[in-house]
C-alpha cells in the first residue's frame, strides 16, 4: 500500500517520455483555468502577498493527503467491506456500496486544502472577515485545483492525445480538458464556501457541508460506471453543479462589505 501511495505521489511530478512542449502547454492551461475562475473573486493577489503561499501550501498538502491519506482510507474500507459482502453483492449494490469511499474523497480532500486558510485564521486570533476567510479559501482551492489540472493535462498528453486526436474525434477528445476547467472552478468554490465558514465561527459544519458537496460531485464517477450518465451527462453534471456552487459562492463574495 505504501508502495502504491508513493508512486501516485511521484505521479505528479515525473511523466516519462513526454516532450517538454507538452508539458509546458498541461502547465500554461492549468495556470489559465485557474485564472479564469479566480478573476470572478477578484482577489488582492498582490497586495494580500499571504495569499500565496496559503495556494502553494494547498497544492502539495492536498496532493500529499490523497497519496497518503485517502487512497489507503479508500483501499482499507473496500476491504472492511469485503468482511461482510461479496465481491458480487458489491458490485450489484454499487451505488451505496461506493458511498464511503467517495465520501471520503471529500473529507479528506476538503480539510486538507482548509488547512493553510485555518493557519492564516489562527494566525490573526481566529479573527477573520468573512470575506477573508472566502478569499483565503478560494486561493487554497485554486492552487490545488491548478495543481491537479496540470497532473490530468499531462496524464491526457501521455496517453497520446494530439491535435490529430481532436481533428478525428471531434469534441469528445475535449472532454477531459472540459472537465478539469470546471473541475478547477469547483474546486476554488467548494473551497472558498469552507473558508468562509470557518471565518464565520462554523468552521466544522461548513467543512463537513463542503465535504459532502465535493462527495456529490464525485458520485458522478459511480454513475456513469452504472451506465446511469454517459460522458457528455457526466460533463453536463459537473458543470452544472460547479456553475451553481460557483453562482452561490460569488453572490457571498460581492456582498456589500469590506474585505478586511
Amino acid at each position: 500500500m505504501l508502495d502504491q501511495s508513493i508512486e501516485f505521489f511521484k505521479s505528479a511530478f515525473a511523466f516519462p517520455g513526454l516532450a517538454w512542449q507538452l508539458i509546458l502547454i498541461g502547465i500554461t492551461l492549468g495556470l489559465a483555468f485557474g485564472a479564469c475562475w479566480l478573476a470572478l473573486y477578484h482577489p488582492p493577489l498582490f497586495s494580500q502577498r499571504t495569499l500565496w503561499p496559503v495556494g502553494v501550501v494547498s497544492a502539495f498538502l492536498t496532493w500529499a493527503a490523497i497519496s497518503f491519506i485517502q487512497i489507503p482510507l479508500q483501499s482499507w474500507t473496500g476491504k472492511f467491506l469485503l468482511l461482510f459482502w461479496s465481491q458480487r453483492t458489491l458490485t450489484d449494490w454499487i451505488l451505496l456500496a461506493g458511498i464511503p469511499q467517495i465520501l471520503l474523497s471529500g473529507l479528506v480532500q476538503e480539510g486538507a486544502k482548509l488547512v493553510p486558510v485555518a493557519l492564516i485564521w489562527l494566525k490573526y486570533s481566529r479573527k477573520l472577515s468573512l470575506k477573508s476567510g472566502l478569499i483565503f479559501g478560494a486561493i487554497a482551492g485554486a492552487g490545488f485545483g491548478i495543481f491537479e489540472a496540470v497532473w490530468t493535462h499531462n496524464s491526457i498528453f501521455a496517453s497520446g492525445w494530439t491535435w490529430q486526436t481532436f481533428e478525428t474525434s471531434g469534441f469528445n477528445a475535449l472532454l477531459g480538458f472540459w472537465e478539469r476547467f470546471f473541475t478547477t472552478g469547483f474546486h476554488i468554490a467548494v473551497s472558498a464556501l469552507a473558508g468562509y465558514g470557518l471565518a464565520r465561527g462554523m468552521g466544522w459544519q461548513f467543512y463537513l457541508f463542503a465535504s459532502l458537496i465535493h462527495g456529490l460531485t464525485n458520485y458522478s464517477v459511480i454513475l456513469m460506471q452504472n451506465l446511469l450518465l454517459n460522458a457528455y451527462q457526466l460533463e453536463i453534471y459537473i458543470t452544472i453543479l460547479t456553475l451553481l456552487l460557483t453562482g452561490f459562492v460569488l453572490y457571498l463574495r460581492w456582498q456589500k462589505v469590506k474585505l478586511a
